[in-house]
C-alpha cells in the first residue's frame, strides 16, 4: 500500500491557502443534497458538525453521551495555544510550529503543524465572537499563561475551565444548527461498526444505549472526532466512558492505524490512592507556571513539608533545564519526576509522588491573585485529597493523559478508506511523539471549524453517490458483524467481570509500555495480552441482554477493542528501536538520561494496516521530510 499523504509543493507559509483554492468546490444548492455523518461530539466534532451544518450540508451528529456537552472535550483545564503574540514577547505563527515540531521530537508533518500554528490565530477570533470568557487584562486584553515547550506566553484560557467554556460555545453552534434543521443529533448511540461501499466509506451501525436497538445509517461520507484511545490503560485522566472502539472498528475495515505506542503520560496528576481507584484527575500543566517542583535531597525522607528547608530540597527541574525550568515538555517532566521516585526521593505513603508548591507564588503575588488564577483547581484537589494546597503542597505524579497516535490521514484529513475523515485527538497527524500542552484544543477546533469544510466539500465534489438501500450486502455484513459480537459476548457466561480484565491489561499496559519501554518487557507484555485475551473471550461474564440498557455490554465491547490496540501499541513500540518524546526505550538514551532518537532509520510514521484476527498487522512507512525545522538533540537546558 502506498501513503499519499498529499502534501502541497511550494513555500510551507503559502501551503494551506494554495490547497484551498486548488480544491474543488460544492455550491450551495448541491450541498443540500449531501449527507455526512459526524461520530463524536467533543469539540472536533461538534465544530466540524456546526459549521458543516451552517454550510447547508445534511448533518448527522451522534454521540454515546445524553447530551453533547458531556464529551470529554469539557474535562481540559489549561487552556488553547495560538500564535496571538498579546505579550509582544517574540511569538510568531512560524515559532509555534517551531516549538510543535520540535516538542514533538521531530516526528510530525512539518506541513500539518504550519497550518495547525496558522489557523490558531482564526481559532480565538471565532472562540471570541462566540462568547467564550477567556481571562482578560484589567483594560479588557485577553492575557495568555505559559505552557511547557516554549519561552513566550500564547496560552489563552478561562480560569481552569478553558475546554468546559470552548465546549459551550462549540455546543450553542450546533444546537443552533439543530434547531434550523441542518443537524440531527443522535444521542445516547454508539457506533460499532463502519459501513464501506466500493471500497469508500458510506455509513455506520449503531447501537442505541437505552433500547439496545442495532441501527443503519447511510451518507455520503463519514467524520470520526471520537478521541483518543488513553484508557487501554485502565487508570487515566480520560472520562471512564472514553474509549477506541469506532477508530478501532474503522481500522478493521481498512483505515490504517498510526504511531500507537506514542502515549503522552501527563506530569501533573492526583497520585493514585489505592488499588481499587477507577480513574485518574489531572491537575492542570497552567500550574507549573507559579508551582515549583521538588523532593527532598534525602532519600526516605519522610518529614512533613515544612519540616523540610530550603537547603534540604531539590527543585530538579530547575536544576536540570535551567532555561525552562518547570515548564519543560510533558514527556521531560513526567521521566524526571520517574526518576527522582525511583532514586527513593518521592514524596507520600507510596513514594510515587512529588511536591508542587504554591508558598513562594502566594507570598510574591498573594493569595487573592492564585485565587484567580487557580481557585477552582485548588478547590477540586482538596475535595479530592482533603488538603488545602494554599497551606501545604500539591503532591503530583505523571498518569496517562492524551493519545498522539490515531488513524493516518493525509493532510486533508481523509483516512486511507476514502470517504472517512478523522478530526482531533482520533487521529495522528500534528503532535508528533509528544504533543505541547494547550495544543488539544487548538487541533480539535482547527480541524472541525477550519480544515474540514474544505477538505470534505473537495472529496464530495470528485465523486458520485449511488443511492444506498438497508438490503445492500455490505450493510447487512455490518449489521451481521455486530449483532454477532454482541451474542458472543452475552453467551460466554464466565466467571470474571468485564473491569477485572480492564484493570489487569491496564497494569501489564503501565509496566510495559508506560513511562518507560524495553524490548524484553514488550515481549513479555505481548505474551501476557494475548494470553489475557484468550481468557477473556471463554471467561468474562457480560450479566443482562442486548435488547435493553446494559452498561457491562458496551464495556464488554470496548475492553475486546482495548486488548487489539494494546497488543498493536507493544508491537509498534518494540519496532520503533529508539526514544522520541512519550516513547522512551531504556537501550536508547543520552548519558544524562535524556531521549535518543534515530533519526537515519525510524523518520517515520509507523502507519499498521490490520491482516485479520490472530495475523501480526502489516507495517507501512510515511517517510518524514524537515526543510524548515532541522533534526537535533531536543534541549531545554
Amino acid at each position: 500500500m502506498t501513503l499519499d499523504s498529499k502534501l502541497p509543493s511550494g513555500p510551507i507559509e503559502q501551503a494551506w491557502d494554495k490547497t484551498k483554492f486548488e480544491l474543488k468546490l460544492v455550491n450551495p444548492a448541491n450541498k443540500r443534497k449531501h449527507t455526512i455523518i459526524v461520530v463524536g461530539s467533543g469539540l472536533a466534532g461538534a465544530s466540524a458538525a456546526a459549521t458543516l451544518g451552517e454550510l447547508g450540508y445534511n448533518v448527522k451528529c451522534f454521540c454515546f453521551q445524553d447530551s453533547p456537552r458531556r464529551a470529554h472535550s469539557i474535562a481540559a483545564q489549561g487552556g488553547i495555544n495560538a500564535a496571538k503574540n498579546y505579550q509582544n514577547d517574540g511569538d510568531s505563527v512560524y515559532r509555534l510550529f517551531y516549538d510543535t515540531v520540535k516538542g514533538g521530537d521531530f516526528r510530525a508533518r512539518e506541513a500539518n503543524v504550519y497550518r495547525l500554528a496558522e489557523i490558531s490565530v482564526s481559532i480565538i477570533d471565532q472562540c471570541v465572537a462566540q462568547g467564550v470568557p477567556f481571562a482578560r487584562e484589567y483594560g479588557g486584553a485577553l492575557t495568555n499563561r505559559s505552557f511547557g515547550g516554549a519561552q513566550v506566553s500564547r496560552t489563552f484560557y478561562a480560569r481552569g475551565q478553558t475546554g468546559q467554556q470552548l465546549l459551550l460555545g462549540a455546543y450553542q453552534a450546533l444546537e443552533r444548527q439543530v434547531q434550523t434543521g441542518t443537524v440531527t443529533m443522535y444521542p445516547r448511540s454508539e457506533m460499532l461498526d463502519l459501513i464501506v461501499i466500493d471500497g469508500k466509506a458510506r455509513g455506520i451501525v449503531t447501537r442505541n444505549l437505552v433500547t439496545g436497538e442495532i441501527d443503519t445509517h447511510i451518507a455520503d461520507a463519514v467524520i470520526l472526532g471520537t478521541g483518543g484511545y488513553g484508557n487501554v490503560y485502565y487508570l487515566s485522566t480520560n472520562a471512564k466512558g472514553s474509549n477506541v472502539t469506532a477508530s478501532w472498528r474503522a481500522h478493521k475495515r481498512g483505515a490504517l492505524f498510526a504511531n500507537p505506542c506514542y502515549t503522552q503520560i501527563h506530569p501533573t496528576c492526583i497520585p493514585v490512592s489505592g488499588d481499587y481507584q477507577s480513574k485518574l484527575t489531572l491537575m492542570s500543566e497552567s500550574l507549573r507556571n507559579d508551582g515549583r517542583i521538588w523532593v527532598p535531597l534525602k532519600k526516605g525522607d519522610k518529614r512533613s513539608p515544612d519540616q523540610i528547608p530550603e537547603a534540604e530540597r531539590d527543585y530538579y527541574l530547575e536544576r536540570r533545564y535551567p532555561s525552562f525550568g518547570n515548564l519543560v515538555p510533558r514527556d521531560v517532566a513526567s521521566r524526571n519526576a520517574k526518576a527522582v521516585c525511583d532514586e527513593g526521593r518521592g514524596v507520600g505513603e507510596s513514594g510515587l509522588g512529588v511536591y508542587l508548591d504554591f508558598a513562594a507564588a502566594i507570598k510574591r503575588l498573594g493569595e487573592h491573585t492564585i485565587r484567580e488564577r487557580y481557585g477552582n483547581l485548588f478547590d477540586m484537589y482538596q475535595r479530592i485529597t482533603d488538603e488545602d494546597p494554599y497551606k501545604v503542597p500539591m503532591r503530583i505524579y505523571p498518569a496517562i493523559h492524551y493519545t498522539m497516535g490515531g488513524l493516518w490521514v493525509d493532510y486533508h484529513l481523509q483516512s486511507t478508506i476514502p470517504g472517512l475523515f478523522v478530526l482531533g485527538e482520533a487521529n495522528f497527524s500534528d503532535h508528533g511523539a509528544n504533543r505541547l500542552g494547550a495544543s488539544a484544543l487548538m487541533q480539535g477546533l482547527s480541524d472541525g471549524y477550519f480544515v474540514i469544510p474544505y477538505t470534505i466539500g473537495n472529496y464530495l465534489a470528485s465523486n458520485k453517490f449511488g443511492k444506498v438501500e438497508a438490503s445492500n450486502e455490505d450493510v447487512r455484513s455490518a449489521v451481521a458483524n455486530v449483532e454477532q459480537m454482541t451474542q458472543k459476548l452475552l453467551s460466554i457466561k464466565g466467571k470474571r467481570t468485564v473491569d477485572s480484565f480492564h484493570r489487569e491489561l491496564g497494569k501489564i499496559m503501565w509496566d510495559e509500555c508506560g513511562m518507560s519501554r524495553t524490548a524484553q518487557g514488550l515481549e513479555r507484555a505481548i505474551g501476557q495480552i494475548r494470553a489475557l485475551r484468550e481468557e477473556y473471550w471463554r471467561n468474562v461474564n457480560v450479566p443482562g441482554s442486548g435488547d435493553d440498557l446494559n452498561q457491562s455490554l458496551e464495556k464488554a465491547g470496548r475492553v475486546a477493542d482495548f486488548f487489539e490496540l494494546g497488543e498493536l501499541m507493544c508491537t509498534d513500540a518494540l519496532e520503533r528501536n529508539e526514544s522520541c518524546g512519550g516513547h522512551f526505550r531504556e537501550e536508547y538514551q543520552t548519558p544524562d538520561g535524556e531521549a535518543q532518537r534515530d533519526d537515519e532509520h525510524y523518520s517515520y510514521v509507523a502507519a499498521w494496516e490490520y491482516r485479520g484476527p490472530g495475523n501480526r498487522e502489516e507495517l507501512h512507512k510515511e517517510p518524514l521530510t524537515f526543510n524548515y525545522v532541522h533534526p537535533s538533540q531536543r534541549s531545554y537546558k
